[in-house]
């Protein structure tokens, strides 16, 4: 289920679970946990202050039937709705600073499942069909993260082992 919101000036707090998506602006966080594997994916229009956040948890779907029943669990799913969400609620995709964090690998590398690798590659491939710029990314390793997007500011900030970090700024 996707949820919007926007109130005006009124700040609005929202947060971003596991397989869910959350767009929102002028004013106001949004924030997601325990981005391992996962990827945290935030993307906000400087001009509008609509931004969206996205945890999505795989690349791709067993089946399409899946992806219908849980969009944002999947990179081929979640991120093009997630572009969509933003667009209606009035922001340009051409304007959009996109930023991206997690895709940890906490069994190594070399592992066999490779989730946060998979996630990755997915996402690359999607923003380079589609023209998009990736303008921060904070990705790998075997941490995890929290990601939060300020809406009236554009600031992406990252909280790793207890520090918290900018990832990006304007």
């Amino acid at each position: 289920m996707i949820q919007t919101y926007t109130n005006g000036s009124k700040p609005v707090q929202l947060r971003v679970d596991v397989a869910e998506m959350k767009c929102g602006g002028p004013a106001g966080t949004i924030r997601t946990h325990a981005l391992g594997s996962c990827i945290g994916l935030t993307v906000w229009d400087p001009e509008t202050h609509i931004g969206g956040m996205l945890h999505y948890m795989l690349a791709t779907p067993h089946d399409k039937e899946e992806a219908r029943e849980f969009p944002y669990m999947y990179a081929v799913s979640g991120v093009p709705a997630l572009f969509r969400a933003v667009d209606e609620l009035g922001a340009k995709r051409e304007r959009l600073i996109a930023c991206v964090a997690g895709a940890s690998e906490f069994l190594g590398e070399e592992s066999t499942f490779s989730i946060g690798r998979r996630n990755r590659a997915a996402l690359r491939k999607l923003f380079f069909n589609n023209c998009i710029v990736l303008h921060a990314e904070h990705t790998g390793g075997s941490v995890a993260r929290q990601m939060s997007l300020e809406l009236d500011t554009g600031i992406v900030t990252l909280c790793i082992q207890n520090e918290e970090r900018v990832l990006w700024r304007p």
